[in-house]
C-alpha cells in the first residue's frame, strides 16, 4: 500500500468524522462539528443516567484525546496523562465554557489534520493503528453524544 493512499483515505474519514459526511458510513448531517451546532450549554451540562458523563465531558474528552496524540506523536518523552480526571471533573457548563470546549476541540481537530498532513510515512502498524485508532475512538464518542442527545432530548 503506498503511503499516499493511506493519508488520502485517513483524511476523508477524518472529515467525515468530524466536520461533513462523506457517505463512508454516517448519515448525512451527523458528523461531530454538525451534531454539536445546535446543542445549547445546558443540554450539555445535564448527566445521562446516574453516573454517566455529560455531553460536555464527551466533548472535552475527545479534544483532550486529540491532543495528546499529537503532542505524543511529536515528542516521544510526552508525560503519561490522567485520563480519568475529565470523566471526574467536567459536569455543567455555560454557554462560554461551552463554547471553548467546542473551540478546542476544532483546534485539537486541527493539530490532527496538521499532524497526518506533514507526517504521511506511515513507517510501520503501530503508527497506521494509531492513525485508525483516532476516527475509531472519536466515532465512538460521537455515537454516545448522538444517543444521549436521545435520552437529553427525550427523542
Amino acid at each position: 500500500m503506498q503511503s499516499e493512499h493511506f493519508t488520502k483515505a485517513l483524511l476523508a474519514l477524518l472529515e467525515e468524522t468530524f466536520d461533513k459526511v462523506q457517505g463512508y458510513y454516517l448519515d448525512q448531517h451527523t458528523s461531530l462539528f454538525e451534531t454539536l451546532a445546535d446543542i445549547t450549554a445546558e443540554e450539555a451540562s445535564i448527566p445521562v443516567g446516574g453516573k454517566c458523563a455529560t455531553l460536555a465531558a464527551q466533548v472535552k474528552h475527545v479534544a483532550f484525546y486529540l491532543e495528546t496524540v499529537e503532542r505524543s506523536v511529536r515528542d516521544p518523552n510526552y508525560p503519561q496523562v490522567d485520563w480519568t480526571e475529565i470523566w471526574r471533573t467536567v459536569g455543567g457548563v455555560t454557554p462560554d465554557e461551552w463554547q471553548a470546549i467546542q473551540d478546542e476541540l476544532r483546534r485539537a481537530y486541527d493539530g490532527i489534520l496538521g499532524l497526518v498532513g506533514s507526517a504521511p510515512d506511515w513507517r510501520d502498524e503501530t503508527d497506521i493503528g494509531g492513525a485508525i485508532a483516532i476516527v475509531a475512538h472519536t466515532a465512538y464518542h460521537l455515537g454516545e453524544i448522538r444517543q444521549a442527545l436521545c435520552v437529553v432530548r427525550g427523542k
